[in-house]
């Protein structure tokens, strides 16, 4: 393509498919949209375009990394569940979300009358121990001793990725 000619467009087909190369990870290589470009038959600039254009439509928020937490030591993680008033719901959700030790944290639905919780955060610690004191202290720092929580350690890790949206057409169909 000459200087200063406007890029061309991905086809809907090479659209697809880099989204499954996207949630699959990027390529370990020092130049993974281009190896990315090459299995598509187009151009690395044509598929940094398409990535810039997800992120302006929020369709991309961000790129990261999916890390297997237990393969560096960190052996306990707990699923805290907050009982939150309605009210309260954003405020404190913000404040456990800005927490460094917190790695996820969403609201859900309450199933009464016998599940009362309404907000889950995660917390990831070398041992039960670490994580229990982080617990507390975050507890204690956000004055939230008054919130009824309960504390889900996890036993045995079954499967651990990033999300996947994108269909695949077959089996054997690796994009």
């Amino acid at each position: 393509m000459p200087p200063g000619a406007p890029e061309a467009s991905l086809t809907q087909e090479q659209q697809r498919q880099l989204r499954v190369y996207l949630e699959q990870g990027l390529p370990l290589s020092p130049h993974p949209y281009r190896e990315i470009a090459a299995r598509l038959a187009t151009g690395e600039a044509q598929i940094m375009t398409q990535i810039k254009q997800w992120q302006e439509q929020s369709l991309i928020r961000r790129l990261g990394l999916v890390v297997k937490h237990r393969q560096l030591g960190y052996r306990a993680n707990a699923m805290v569940v907050w009982d939150i008033k309605d009210t309260d719901m954003e405020h404190i959700a913000g404040q456990l979300a800005a927490r460094p030790e917190v790695s996820l944290c969403y609201q859900r639905p309450r199933r009464l009358p016998h599940w009362h919780y309404n907000l889950f955060c995660m917390i990831h610690g070398k041992d039960r121990s670490a994580v229990l004191e982080q617990i507390n202290l975050l507890t204690r720092e956000l004055a939230l001793e008054h919130v009824n929580k309960d504390v889900l350690f996890s036993y045995k890790a079954f499967k651990q990725q990033g999300a996947r949206y994108s269909q695949r057409k077959t089996a054997d169909d690796r994009a």
